[in-house]
């Protein structure tokens, strides 16, 4: 394949690619978006394999090389849970910045291309830069993933001085770039290059450590900028036009979104990534005076299905609690029951529900609930005051009344969905334990708020049951 033909299907490609992101910000045309970065995708690599930079001999190592890769993919596929998509995410971030640190140390000791003067000091900035940025997404995302699978705490870890350490070694990656690049041979080289990489390595585990559970949502769409930024350097180094184009395009739309989430929380994106807030999740939080917030009251299963039976206008808050409890097909069973009885049935879906972007969207689209009725909260929240049931499913600090009315709250100021104004509110739990906030929700103790106490899966069941005895 010649130079100017794989140039054209690096353009169409490219056309693909953007089509696909406008595809994917719609669920009714997420599954096109799809199909458009799949063919994009395949077109890329086949014009890459096929063209002039890779010699026949390349070509079986490249093949054993995707094979690997796409079975592993696949296996992920099959097996990987729809509850597990934000820590899979964080994954494959993972393997885009290592992916970053592998080419640029490659790109370093390849001898076959020999620049000189200002290319030769261009070409090691690039490859500075692109080890540097893949290495703080690779460790960054594998922490990310540890804290999102649990198997690290979501706590924030936060060392003294932490950012005098972060300072320290931002001068520190500055002096050993220096060195590098007036390193004489590549051996002289190779020295400040890999302590600079020890040190992105540790400030990606640093800064991830330090960041709460409460901005996970913001940590994995900004590691998912991060890895855009990997692969748009990975394309510097290899010259490669498309994936610098692509990883610009990834890395900008992740920049954006990460904006927009910081937005839905009234958090500054620095103060995200300075880190600090929010708890694991799972605490019970006493109020300041030692006093108790107020008294709940406790609902039943049966007492929900009549309430949801009498009622005409219905919406449905889901949050994490709905993922780690695998209801979303339950609750698009009780959907469906309702509104084939002419109730109204809406879901409020916060920016920030869940573990990661859409994550909401995407298990409710996974349960098949129609899109037409999935609305963000800037569409919903006015229609609370002539709603008879708002339930709410395993969230908290989203619709956490404290984020209006208490100044002094760590959230004040956050947009929340105001179901407090409903006629009714359904607050689904296991318990009291507060949200990744680590705040008290004065919701639990409104009058017109009843607690449904239980994982949420079994007790959607008996509603699910009650309502159609």
């Amino acid at each position: 394949m010649s130079e100017s033909l794989v140039t054209v299907a690096y353009i169409g490609a490219i056309i693909l690619f953007i089509l696909s992101l406008g595809g994917l910000s719609n669920p009714e045309t997420s599954r096109r978006g799809n199909l458009y970065g799949i063919i994009g995708m395949s077109l890329a690599v086949l014009a890459t394999v096929f063209g002039p930079r890779v010699t026949m001999a390349g070509i079986p190592w490249i093949v054993a090389a995707m094979v690997i890769g796409g079975s592993v993919g696949l296996y992920a596929a099959r097996v990987v849970k729809m509850t597990q998509m934000p820590e899979l995410v964080a994954l494959m971030h993972s393997l885009v910045g290592l992916a970053a640190c592998l080419v640029g140390f490659a790109s370093y000791i390849d001898t076959s291309i020999a620049y000189t003067g200002v290319e030769k000091t261009i070409h090691e900035i690039e490859i500075y830069i692109g080890i540097l940025i893949g290495a703080v997404t690779f460790s960054g995302s594998v922490i990310a993933f540890g804290k999102l699978s649990g198997k690290i705490s979501g706590k924030p870890l936060l060392l003294p001085a932490r950012h005098w350490l972060n300072l320290a070694g931002l001068l520190l990656v500055i002096w050993f770039g220096r060195e590098f690049i007036n390193a004489p041979t590549i051996s002289d080289g190779m020295v400040p290059l890999v302590i600079m990489t020890i040190i992105a390595l540790l400030f990606g585990i640093h800064m991830v450590m330090a960041i709460g559970g409460a901005d996970m949502p913001v940590v994995v769409s900004m590691l998912n900028s991060y890895s855009g930024w990997a692969a748009a350097a990975t394309g510097f180094m290899l010259s490669n036009d498309l994936l610098i184009v692509t990883g610009a395009l990834v890395g900008s739309s992740g920049a954006i979104l990460s904006y927009i989430m910081c937005r839905a929380m009234n958090r500054h994106f620095i103060s995200v990534i300075a880190g600090g807030f929010g708890t694991g999740g799972g605490t019970v939080v006493a109020p300041a005076d030692g006093q108790p917030a107020g008294e709940v009251t406790p609902i039943g299963a049966l007492e929900t299905a009549e309430l949801l039976r009498d009622a005409k206008h219905v919406i449905i808050v889901p949050g994490y609690g709905m993922a780690v409890a695998q209801a979303q097909h339950t609750v698009f069973e009780i959907t469906k029951l309702l509104r084939e009885r002419g109730i109204e049935v809406r879901f409020g879906i916060h920016p920030v529900a869940g573990r990661m972007p859409g994550h909401m969207n995407v298990l409710l689209a996974e349960a098949k609930v129609p899109y037409d009725i999935v609305m963000e909260m800037d569409e919903l929240n006015d229609d609370f005051p002539t709603t008879d049931v708002s339930m709410v499913i395993g969230a908290n600090d989203i619709v956490n009344p404290g984020a209006e009315d208490d100044p002094n709250s760590p959230i004040a100021g956050m947009p929340v969905l105001q179901v407090w104004k409903s006629k009714t509110s359904i607050v689904m739990k296991r318990s009291m334990a507060s949200g990744y906030a680590g705040v008290d929700n004065p919701l639990f103790y409104k009058e017109n708020n009843r607690m449904l106490f239980g994982d949420a899966k079994k007790m959607l069941d008996e509603v699910l049951v009650a309502l159609k005895a």
